[in-house]
C-alpha cells in the first residue's frame, strides 16, 4: 500500500522560503510511468495544482508559480520536497502531495496534507 506524508515546513513568514518534503513509502518514486506532486488548498478556495517531479527527475510547474517554485527529490530517502521561494500571506494553505499516474492524469494516493499559516 503506497502511503505518502508531508512533513514542515510549519509557521512561516512571509518573503521566506517553504519547504515541506513528502515521505514515500510502498512504492519507489523512480518507479516508471508515475510523477509525484504538490498542490495546495488555501483557506475557502479550491485545490491547485503546483508542480510535480518524474520518475526520471523532470520537473513541470504551474505557469503563475514557476518563478519562485523547485521541486526536488532524494532517491536515497524517497523523499520529494517542494521549495517555494518568497512567499506572502496570500501563500497561506494546506500543502499536499500526491502520487500521479501518468497516463491517466489520475492523483492518487495523497497525503494528509500540511498547514502553513503565514503571518507577519
Amino acid at each position: 500500500q503506497v502511503q505518502l506524508q508531508e512533513s514542515g515546513p510549519g509557521l512561516g513568514k512571509p518573503s521566506q522560503t517553504l519547504s515541506p518534503t513528502c515521505s514515500v513509502s510502498g512504492d519507489s518514486i523512480t518507479t516508471d510511468s508515475y510523477y509525484w506532486s504538490w498542490s495546495r488548498q488555501p483557506p475557502g478556495k479550491a485545490l491547485g495544482w503546483i508542480g510535480y517531479i518524474t520518475y526520471s527527475g523532470n520537473t513541470d510547474y504551474r505557469p503563475s508559480l514557476k518563478s519562485r517554485t523547485a521541486i526536488s527529490r532524494n532517491t536515497s530517502k524517497n523523499q520529494f520536497t517542494l521549495e517555494l521561494r518568497s512567499v506572502t500571506t496570500e501563500h497561506t494553505a494546506t500543502y499536499s502531495c500526491a502520487r500521479v499516474v501518468a497516463a491517466y492524469e489520475a492523483f492518487t494516493p495523497w497525503g494528509k496534507g500540511t498547514q502553513v499559516p503565514l503571518s507577519h
